[in-house]
């Protein structure tokens, strides 16, 4: 079994704002020990093509706001596929059907995952309003 350790504080910035998008789901695994490219990488569920673009969105412009500048971005306005690279966090963003056939969770499923349980009651704040909804 896959040990399930604690998110490091300073990497919960990047998950917020994927929970407050409302991904039909969510997982992070440790890859620290078994890459050199990244610590950790964010698995993220999307039901559209069209959410993908908005989840990957709305993070850029969450992590803009706090002076966080991605390494590199790609897939982005395609919708497929977003691949959101923050140096020791990369977040995966796929539409089911892309998530499936890669099967990121499978390829790394020596990784231990991080319990993101403490976000699962977090929704959009009510009333507001973005510029990327």
């Amino acid at each position: 079994m896959t040990p399930i350790t604690v998110l490091p504080d300073h990497l919960k910035k990047y998950i917020i704002p994927v929970f407050e998008r409302k991904a039909l789901s969510v997982s992070a695994l440790g890859l620290k020990d078994l890459t050199s490219y990244t610590d950790v990488i964010v698995i993220v569920e999307a039901a559209s093509h069209r959410q993908v673009t908005s989840l990957a969105q709305h993070l850029i412009k969450r992590m803009k706001e706090l002076k966080i500048k991605s390494i590199g971005e790609e897939g982005v306005k395609e919708g497929e596929w977003a691949l959101l690279d923050y140096g020791d966090i990369v977040i995966h963003i796929f539409e089911s059907e892309a998530k499936s056939f890669y099967d990121l969770e499978g390829f790394w499923a020596d990784a231990p995952v991080f319990d993101l349980s403490e976000f699962d009651n977090m929704t959009h704040k009510q009333g507001e309003k973005d510029d990327d909804d």
